[in-house]
């Protein structure tokens, strides 16, 4: 199993300390440095930034929004990213949510699964550096009537096949993304339930198209902190956790409180909501149970966190991607190599 850090949001605060963490991770050795994007800071600006500063980790958008890019436009990112980084980039995509899509962007969020189809066949066209043409329900290219002509990318990608990766939750979306991409970014991973909440939705749609999970990325982010008193680890995540069960997205379409429900928790998933949307976040956190934050998070100590390890590589995991936490930027780098040390300990360095 590799190990890889996720730096977050750009702007939420430790900004300042995020190159180090990332310089940090390349040098201990970590496969892979994840940015995300919301409506704030946008992926390739960071990953430019960060990717010009270290040797050999890898860059990759977690996510990349749909509704923001046409496919072509990311298609030129993800090559020209590629190729200034010298092979190091991995394109994740998402659909983003309702909130955002059409609230941000102006994008009707209808069709996800649809939309995201036909985007990545565009996308994987056009890094191909075929002349690109396209006829579908979401995008028709060229347009039709008018003086468009099929174009060819200009810019060569350091590698011919870019690793393309989907945030997937849902069944149905996960089950698509073993269908069509090289990987899966999973959030809220707990090991006891991976294999009933995501592996089996992403190996049917491997079946779908005839391959294995072999050479398939299965890649969870989970937030790791050092320290003896686990349940004052697990309230530090107490907000971040009331955020998305009840807080990110509409009560009818909340995706992490949909998965918190699949993982037994459907009566609090209603209470953490009801409160959150009312206004009482602090009541919100309060009602997240102990056992969903140690279980979607690794705490405590060093041998705490190999035991984890070993649990996520059984059930599955090929790449875990750790949001080390801390007040301090000492304390966040402790985390990261926390993290390589609890590899060696489990045995699973590869």
């Amino acid at each position: 199993m590799r190990l890889g850090i996720n730096l977050g949001y750009w702007g939420a605060g430790m900004d300042s300390d995020n190159l180090a963490v990332a310089q940090e991770a390349d040098r201990l050795g970590y496969d892979v440095c994840w940015a995300a994007e919301a409506y704030g800071s946008d992926v390739p600006t960071v990953l430019s930034w960060v990717a010009a500063q270290t040797e050999s980790i890898d860059i990759g958008s977690a996510i990349l929004q749909i509704p923001a890019r046409q496919p072509a436009m990311t298609a030129m990112t993800a090559a020209t990213l590629d190729s200034l980084s010298g092979g190091r980039f991995r394109l994740g995509l998402g659909v983003s949510g309702p909130q955002v899509s059409e609230g941000w962007y102006g994008v009707k969020f209808d069709k996800p699964l649809a939309r995201t189809r036909e985007y990545v066949e565009i996308v994987r066209r056009a890094m191909s550096r075929e002349r690109l043409s396209y006829e579908g329900e979401h995008w028709t290219l060229p347009l039709p009537g008018g003086p468009g002509k099929p174009l060819k990318l200009t810019v060569h990608p350091q590698r011919e096949h870019i690793p393309l990766y989907i945030a997937a939750i849902g069944p149905k979306n996960l089950e698509q993304t073993g269908e069509i991409a090289d990987g899966a970014l999973l959030i809220f991973p707990s090991a006891e339930h991976l294999e009933e909440t995501a592996l089996k939705h992403l190996r049917a749609g491997r079946e779908k198209a005839g391959l294995t999970m072999d050479g398939f990325d299965v890649c969870p982010t989970l937030p790791i902190a050092l320290g003896d008193d686990i349940d004052a680890l697990a309230d530090m995540f107490r907000p971040y956790t009331a955020l998305y069960v009840g807080g990110m997205g509409s009560r009818k379409q909340n995706f992490y409180n949909q998965l918190a429900q699949r993982m037994g928790y459907e009566r609090a998933a209603a209470e953490i909501q009801d409160k959150y949307l009312a206004g009482d976040k602090e009541g919100a956190g309060a009602a997240v149970p102990h056992q969903l934050i140690d279980s979607t998070t690794l705490l405590g100590s060093v041998e705490r966190i190999a035991d984890r390890m070993k649990s996520y590589a059984a059930a599955g995991v090929t790449t875990l991607t750790l949001s080390p936490a801390g007040f301090t930027l000492n304390e966040r780098l402790a985390a990261l190599r926390a993290g390589t040390e609890a590899l060696e300990l489990a045995g699973l360095v590869t």
